[in-house]
């Protein structure tokens, strides 16, 4: 097993987690003090690298190459494959969608003020798609590569950002109570997504291969590094600004433009710019990846130079047109992300497992610890998650983030 491949498949788990929303978390646990948001944090990072490993323990036991397509057929028949197929798809559309309109956008603007170019909207919007699509298109070796540098890119705006932020930290802020419990329901699906990256696991282990060590290592430190970042970068935002603050700065341009005021430093929102480019690149070549890899098993193409460009065109023409001709219906349809990423995340691992180890012999095999139980609090915790879902959408509760 090359340790090549094993650290750049913890980079790619981890930039395909530490997305642009990882800037709403602040807004999102506003209400909740630091100590609770933290608590919150610690526990659905566990639940998401519990899910991963399980994730795991079935693609032992089948082909490097299997998707969830072909994983949830197997273990799950005809039924659970079409509720796989569906929140994958419906999932992967929303966020490519969302990332071509947000890449698009930015570059568009890169291309206009960095260099004085007269553009169409829509022209950095297709460059940016076909820039990515490309580098998906070539294989996972060169996703490898790129999300390496960008990632790189992603830390030194981050430490930038963080050495901005942390010498202005207030003890007292850190230390606030809740101001209301039942914002932690509210904030549950906004921190749940955030630690989102399973659609790309059936292709880090056809990159990698079943090298179950090397993979539990590449989940458990992949998960970790974003857990690490959410947590730095918490402490900065609920250290300046207080609670009542960041409540009264739910945008997120009137969160940056406050920090930015209150340290007389533009540095900050150019460091938060360039940090939400990257981190939205990164993220849009994980979660295309998955896609790509998870269409080519659907549509069982040919691991050839055709066969991928078709694969390529089914990944990224119709998100391409969401976002240029109807950006309302993704907007829409990242409301119900964090559902769909329960089913993906929570729902399909666990009932798998089930299954396979009421048919199998596990003794010398690989089995994640905790037996029925965890698999029982896993699947409560997706309810949970599920529900106040729901409960924001019907207005029952505030919506955060």
């Amino acid at each position: 097993m090359s340790m090549n491949k094993t650290f750049g498949s913890t980079l790619i788990i981890a930039g395909t987690t530490i997305g642009a929303g990882m800037l709403a978390l602040p807004l999102a646990s506003a209400g909740l003090g630091f100590t609770t948001a933290t608590l919150t944090m610690v526990g659905i990072w566990a639940l998401m690298v519990y899910t991963a490993l399980l994730m795991l323990e079935v693609h032992q036991h089948a082909d490097p190459s299997a998707t969830l397509h072909s994983l949830a057929k197997e273990l799950l028949g005809t039924k659970g494959q079409v509720v796989a197929n569906i929140a994958m798809m419906f999932l992967f559309y929303a966020l490519c969608a969302a990332y071509i309109a947000g890449g698009g956008a930015q570059l568009n603007d890169k291309l206009s003020g960095w260099f004085g170019l007269d553009v169409m909207p829509q022209a950095g919007t297709v460059l940016f798609t076909l820039l990515i699509a490309t580098v998906v298109s070539v294989g996972t070796h060169s996703v490898d590569l790129v999300n390496r540098i960008l990632f790189t890119l992603k830390i030194i705006a981050l430490v930038i950002m963080l050495s901005l932020l942390l010498p202005h930290i207030q003890g007292q802020h850190l230390v606030d109570m809740p101001v209301e419990k039942g914002l932690l329901i509210s904030a549950l699906p906004v921190v749940f997504t955030s630690f989102g990256f399973h659609g790309s696991i059936p292709s880090i282990v056809r990159y990698v291969g079943i090298d179950m060590k090397a993979l539990r290592k590449v989940m458990i430190v992949g998960a970790s590094v974003p857990l690490v970042i959410y947590l730095l970068w918490q402490v900065a935002s609920q250290g300046i600004l207080s609670q009542s603050d960041l409540i009264a700065n739910s945008s997120l341009g009137s969160f940056i433009a406050a920090l930015s005021t209150l340290l007389k430093s533009p540095m900050v929102s150019n460091s938060v710019s360039v940090f939400a480019d990257l981190a939205l690149a990164t993220s849009f070549l994980g979660v295309s990846l998955g896609l790509f890899d998870f269409l080519s098993d659907t549509l069982n193409q040919k691991n050839s130079k055709s066969g991928r460009v078709q694969t390529a065109l089914f990944t990224f023409v119709p998100p391409l047109c969401f976002a240029l001709f109807y950006p309302q219906g993704f907007i829409m349809a990242l409301g119900y992300a964090a559902i769909a990423l329960v089913i993906l995340a929570i729902f399909l691992p666990v009932a798998m497992v089930h299954v396979q180890r009421g048919q199998r012999q596990t003794i010398g095999e690989y089995q994640v610890s905790g037996g029925k139980p965890a698999l029982i609090m896993a699947t409560g915790a997706g309810v949970l998650i599920i529900t106040a879902q729901f409960l924001q959408m019907a207005g029952l509760i505030p919506a955060v983030g």
